[in-house]
């Protein structure tokens, strides 16, 4: 997105907002952030009503008064309900600009809870199930399910790792991991029917990132289970089975349901989202270099003399493999030029993967300030609300 100077306007339902770049960032999940992103006409629309290039204007057909709440709560951190505007009015605001009920006041999200319960008698019931299921700091009952899947989680995957022992291979061994195995896998079954039956959207629950993963960690299991029960327990397609071993490993996923829990790993996740065009300039930046110091280095340590030539630089794609480890500093030894023009590559192949590998981590690193700081704000106002709520 182009920006004229350090600020833009917003024009919502025609009241205009001065807006500088730095506060647009301030909540990396809200519109406002999104926009602020944006690198092409198309993309910005798709955020905007409508968009004036010459006057760096967005216009946007939304409630004008909430929106300057909206405002005061991204410069000061604290949102509260407009005086005289229904609760739920302005609650699908906050949703239109990013926002979740989480981000109000623990008074306002009582008013909230309490006036969604008027209108929609099951509405109450169904958001504290999936509060329950997927805000683990939003009750006590959400903080103790939450530990449960945790010690689930880790059960099976200590129970992955055993099994690929020697000393695990025996019947009654076996027999026990499959016991253990069954328990968790229909835990996180349940966890996931449950889950999905109070979503408020199942298209986009489907769609999420973390579900798809659920997905692929408990799907291998029953398709393992029907591949045995139709081949038979030691038949020759279970002994030579490498797509059921394959899918077997695929159960490592389940260690990604983790970040569910934890928020380090939500802010990882997160940030590579954000920073995606960073992380694609960062591939192409390491693929220009390597197809450059590979050719040189096939040419100078085996082109030049093909017969005495160093045979670990026989080709160009093997010498991808040295130019790899040297640009990341990790050098395993396996392969090192022997001749002084490919040591002296070899160190200017050093220095440029430093660089290289450098200038992306400045925009990688305040994104992630940006994203943990609304995810501890976030998780800071649930906890306070679980503990407003346990008072009471």
């Amino acid at each position: 997105m182009k920006f004229g100077s350090s600020f833009c306007t917003l024009n919502v339902g025609g009241r205009r907002f001065s807006c500088s770049a730095e506060l647009m960032k301030r909540l990396p999940l809200s519109r406002l952030s999104r926009l602020h992103r944006c690198v092409s006409e198309s993309e910005l629309l798709e955020l905007c009503d409508d968009y004036d290039r010459d006057r760096n204007e967005f216009f946007f057909d939304r409630h004008s008064e909430a929106f300057s709440f909206i405002m005061l709560y991204v410069q000061h951190g604290k949102l509260r309900f407009v005086p005289h505007m229904c609760e739920l009015s302005f609650y699908n605001e906050m949703l239109y600009w990013g926002l979740e009920s989480s981000d109000l006041q623990p008074c306002c999200q009582r008013r909230l809870d309490d006036r969604m319960s008027d209108c929609f008698p099951q509405s109450r019931w169904l958001e504290r199930m999936r509060r329950t299921f997927e805000e683990p700091t939003s009750s006590l009952a959400a903080q103790i399910l939450a530990s449960v899947s945790v010690l689930f989680v880790v059960i099976s995957m200590v129970m992955l790792c055993a099994s690929t022992l020697p000393d695990w291979k025996t019947t009654e061994t076996l027999d026990q991991h499959r016991i253990i195995e069954a328990v968790c896998i229909g835990w996180f079954t349940a966890e996931c029917i449950v889950r999905f039956l109070v979503s408020r959207d199942k298209c986009e629950f489907v769609r999420r990132p973390l579900n798809i993963i659920d997905l692929l960690a408990i799907t291998p299991y029953y398709i393992s289970v029907t591949v045995t029960i139709l081949t038979g327990e030691n038949s020759q397609l279970q002994r030579a089975g490498v797509t059921l071993r394959v899918l077997r490993i695929m159960r490592i996923f389940w260690v990604i349901k983790l970040a569910r829990h934890f928020m380090g790993l939500q802010t990882l996740g997160l940030t590579l989202r954000r920073c995606y065009r960073e992380m694609v300039m960062l591939l192409v930046f390491i693929c220009v270099a390597m197809a450059i110091f590979s050719a040189l280095a096939q040419l100078l340590e085996h082109g030049l003399d093909l017969e005495t030539g160093n045979q670990d630089y026989a080709s160009i794609p093997a010498a991808c493999w040295w130019v790899i480890i040297s640009m990341t500093t990790v050098g395993y030894g396996d392969m090192y030029p022997v001749t002084v023009a490919g040591r002296v590559l070899g160190g200017l192949c050093v220095v440029s993967g430093i660089v290289l590998l450098a200038l992306p981590i400045t925009f990688i690193y305040h994104s992630f300030v940006q994203c943990y700081h609304e995810l501890k704000v976030r998780s800071a106002r649930c906890t306070h609300s679980l503990s407003a709520d346990f008072m009471n």
